[in-house]
């Protein structure tokens, strides 16, 4: 394939991750040169990703592309590819709440969305879900200010606060129906609260849950139990075969250790992640609240406040969520969701991708043209 020789891009740190943030109308239009495309701009498929902007891992092989929204209960469309570090893959089956952190601030820069005059809020529809999404960040003097004093764990110093809040959404909660499910063995509770999700007590896998990540990612036991379970949740959860995505996530929960209300160790999905990604964590909270799941136990829920901690490997990340147990007979239902991330644009430019590879011409027969053997 062939595609343009350079495109406008700005790279932006969005919560945990980073990624490369475009125009939808500066990248081609067909899908498959649109891939191909971005394989060559992030630098795979090599496991330094050395060629290309990509950073050598999941979480900072990331692209979020971006338009003027034909819906008129969203400003901006937002579609998040994730781009494979040492494979040709490129998907759009699973969302990012770090790189939505960092749509709004984009919109405004790419004059999608004016700003306000103090604060700007923007109205995101996520397509890889169609769930909406709503970012509220500073904007004095009309010009998105990246500066400021709020922090998050897993990324070092203080940027501006965007705040995200999330409408209640149509996907059930449960998306299979029951609580708890005992898959390849173990008892897990399958939610979705943006972000399909597996929770697994660490316990249960035989492991304490306060592993750091590589310890866990050498583990080769616990990886062929984790991707039995995720295999067969897929299914149970509506998602088909997930051989080749990187849904479900999978979350193995233990007992806080510094005032939160759980501790986590997820996986995305044989990387285990250095944090927690904002729709993972907005889902095991959530989850953390369902009557009879199999945090019950592990998670030490406040009672009365809405705001629940989510522990990771380099600290922790607050979710603001509520639900709502339903009468008998009825599926719990989430009412609120919102989380404080930050962003920062890191360059604003051009980019060269790597050539294309050219596609080789079909081998010609022996001889003349009419295929006759060679004399």
């Amino acid at each position: 394939m062939t595609g343009p020789a350079e495109v406008r891009c700005m790279l932006m740190r969005g919560g945990t991750s980073k990624g490369a943030y475009f125009l939808a109308q500066d990248l081609p239009a067909d899908p498959a040169e649109r891939d191909d495309l971005l394989l060559r701009v992030m630098g795979s498929p090599d496991p330094r990703q050395i060629d290309g902007l990509g950073g050598a891992h999941p979480l900072t092989s990331k692209v979020g592309v971006v338009s003027a929204s034909t819906d008129p209960e969203a400003d901006v469309d937002y579609l998040f590819l994730q781009v494979a570090v040492d494979r040709p893959e490129v998907t759009n089956r699973q969302n990012c709440g770090n790189i939505l952190a960092g749509i709004g601030p984009f919109a405004v820069e790419r004059g999608l969305v004016a700003p306000g005059d103090g604060q700007t809020s923007v109205r995101i529809r996520m397509l890889n879900t169609g769930e909406l999404a709503i970012a509220s960040f500073p904007t004095p003097g009309r010009r998105v200010d990246y500066t400021g004093t709020a922090e998050i764990s897993g990324v070092p110093g203080a940027a501006a606060p965007v705040v995200i809040e999330f409408p209640q959404g149509g996907n059930p909660l449960l998306p299979t129906g029951r609580v708890r499910d005992v898959i390849a063995g173990t008892e897990v509770t399958c939610v979705d609260n943006g972000m399909p999700v597996v929770l697994i007590p660490a316990a249960a896998l035989d492991v304490t849950g306060y592993e750091t990540p590589p310890d866990l990612e050498e583990n080769v036991t616990l990886a062929a139990r984790l991707r039995e379970i995720r295999l067969a949740a897929g299914k149970l959860m509506g998602l088909g075969d997930v051989e080749h995505t990187t849904i479900p996530k999978l979350s193995l929960l233990a007992p806080p250790t510094d005032g939160g209300a759980v501790m986590t160790r997820t996986f995305i999905p044989v990387r285990c992640h250095t944090s927690i990604g904002v729709l993972g964590a907005a889902s095991v909270a959530a989850g953390l609240l369902v009557a009879g799941g199999v945090g019950e136990g592990i998670a030490e829920v406040p009672a009365q406040s809405d705001r629940i901690r989510i522990e990771h490997p380099s600290g922790f990340l607050d979710i603001e969520t509520s639900v709502d147990a339903g009468s008998a007979g009825s599926a719990p239902v989430v009412r609120r969701t919102a989380v404080v991330r930050t962003a920062r644009k890191i360059f604003d430019g051009t980019v060269f991708p790597r050539p294309a590879v050219p596609t080789p011409a079909p081998a010609r027969p022996l001889g003349g043209n009419d295929g006759s053997a060679a004399r």
